[in-house]
């Protein structure tokens, strides 16, 4: 009799041990669930000792959740803007048995989801269409900001807000378009006209040097210059025909 009332002892001991030990994974927290109850203490990762069909532990996942969310919303020039948003976020540890007990375990849908498509809508109505394309980080901050405000009350952590994809209308895009062939033309005629003004600046400069070299040319073609090329092609014969008045030459200045 004494045996079996062991062995039922060892037995209780035994199931006691392998039904309430719980083990919380790595990158989770244990949200202590005693007979329906949320309590406030969180279990930390390893193993836990818990009461078997008293105590239940709900395990959180605390790592980085990626999520992306589709929406649409008006730009502040009233443009239609479809957006894709990626949003990577994380639960509190400390906040893991708050947001069980207020919200549950679906947390993502009932307040991370709506809370991005709100945001979206409050940041995006701020910009004009074309600052959402050529502002886009800035933006995304903006965006992570007023998002992080909204869910960090619920014991959620944003910690990046990516812009996937903004989409505009078909008429947007044919004015952007428009827009940007026009501004390539105005650069391509900006630069022809101050190509035609290089160029004309340096004909100027190139007239301008070749009239100086004329002038220093027509310098050295002087009295003298003439003389001593008379003088080399001279062959030493006085002229025989003169004249009353000037000879054809001042032999007399010459031979000076």
């Amino acid at each position: 009799m004494m045996k079996k009332i062991i062995y039922g002892i060892l037995l209780f001991v035994v199931l006691f041990v392998i039904f309430g030990i719980k083990i919380v994974p790595s990158g989770h927290t244990g949200v202590i669930v005693k007979m329906g109850a949320v309590q406030d203490q969180v279990l930390s990762e390893g193993p836990h000792l818990t009461i078997p069909f008293i105590t239940k532990i709900v395990k959180i996942d605390n790592r980085v959740i990626r999520t992306d969310v589709d929406g649409e919303s008006a730009s502040k020039d009233l443009q239609t803007v479809s957006s894709t948003v990626s949003i990577n976020y994380s639960v509190d540890r400390e906040k893991s048995a708050y947001i069980y007990k207020n919200v549950g375990k679906d947390f993502e849908n009932i307040v991370l989801r709506p809370a991005v498509q709100e945001t979206v809508k409050a940041v995006v109505a701020n910009y004009t269409a074309e600052q959402l394309i050529t502002e886009r980080q800035t933006v995304s901050s903006n965006m992570k900001n007023t998002l992080e405000n909204r869910v960090k009350p619920y014991g959620l952590s944003v910690q990046d807000v990516n812009i996937i994809n903004f989409n505009f209308s078909t008429e947007f895009n044919a004015a952007i378009e428009a827009k940007q062939t026009a501004q390539q033309n105005a650069l391509k005629a900006e630069q022809d006209l101050q190509r035609i003004k290089v160029e004309a600046q340096q004909e100027i400069e190139k007239a301008k040097a070749e009239a100086e070299a004329n002038k220093l040319k027509n310098q050295e073609i002087t009295d003298n210059t003439l003389k001593m090329k008379w003088i080399e092609k001279w062959d030493g014969k006085l002229p025989t025909v003169t004249s009353n008045s000037n000879s054809i030459m001042d032999l007399g200045n010459i031979l000076q």
